[in-house]
């Protein structure tokens, strides 16, 4: 986008994975998962694993976020479970040090960045975690076809683009994004698709700021979306998990229009927000039933 002309005085940054494509629950449940306890060797608190990963990317403030980093928070907080430690397994849930230093110090957290660090300076456990997303990605592309957009995704994504400059901003691989969206011929209405390998969602919707305030409008799925959206001054429309039908249909009918003339900012984006606040909870269920 840094060096696209813009055609249009408006400008959408929209997410994929939960938001565009109901793949969100496919890839974690069938994919990443099983490749965590493979990999970590939790098959011993698999039960336990699973329901600890699907909580922190699929059903928490965190759902969305990088796969290094859901990785990350995922061993963390399944650690702590008394459960785990009882079984023996605490030990197999730690974090390298290398691993939380990269995700810390790296922006681009994906496969080339990691390989490319790893190529000057290897480190067993960094290279345990590329093979891991390697593995993930394998997974991904056997399992992950066939999944239509949301209704009227398509719908508006036409009618955004006659008046809309628009870009995919996702932390899934770009490969990956880039066969979904070519599968069910929607990406000839985003100028660019932007995954992992570009940086942050934050990093990615900068390109936004050329356009005025209250042009420029992020669509997603996730508490980092909003962050992200924040960050560049940007609105932001958010689809809510579990109800990305209804959430559509309102973008849709309601506020597309809204956004197009002017009155999406304030009290009515506010109220979005107010309401996909409630549907994600910061603290597993399983901490509340043992207080």
């Amino acid at each position: 986008m840094r060096d696209h002309a813009t055609q249009h005085d408006f400008f959408i940054g929209i997410d994929s994975d939960g938001c565009v494509f109901d793949t969100m629950e496919l890839k974690w449940k069938e994919c990443f998962i099983p490749r965590i306890v493979e990999f970590y060797q939790l098959q011993g608190v698999s039960r336990l694993a699973r329901e600890t990963i699907e909580f922190v990317n699929l059903y928490a403030k965190d759902r969305g976020c990088n796969r290094f980093i859901g990785l990350i928070k995922s061993l963390d907080l399944l650690s702590q479970r008394p459960e785990v430690a009882a079984r023996g397994f605490a030990e197999k849930c730690i974090v390298a040090t290398s691993l939380r230093t990269w995700v810390n110090t790296e922006s681009k957290l994906g496969n080339t960045a990691l390989a490319e660090h790893l190529a000057e300076s290897s480190d067993e456990d960094l290279t345990h975690a590329l093979n891991w997303s390697t593995a993930v990605n394998q997974s991904i592309a056997e399992l992950v076809r066939g999944v239509p957009p949301f209704p009227l995704v398509r719908e508006s994504l036409k009618r955004l683009s006659e008046r809309a400059e628009m870009i995919v901003c996702s932390s899934t691989p770009a490969a990956a994004l880039e066969a979904e969206w070519a599968e069910h011929e929607i990406d000839r209405f985003v100028g660019r698709i932007c995954g992992q390998e570009h940086g942050s969602k934050r990093e990615t919707l900068s390109p936004s700021k050329r356009f005025e305030a209250g042009k420029r409008l992020m669509i997603g799925d996730a508490p980092g979306d909003l962050l992200a959206a924040e960050a560049n001054d940007c609105l932001f429309y958010p689809i809510n998990p579990g109800q990305e039908e209804a959430s559509w249909r309102r973008f849709h009918d309601e506020a597309l229009e809204k956004f197009f003339g002017g009155t999406f900012a304030g009290e009515y984006q506010q109220q979005l927000i107010t309401e996909f606040d409630t549907y994600l909870p910061e603290h597993p269920p399983w901490l509340k039933a043992t207080t």
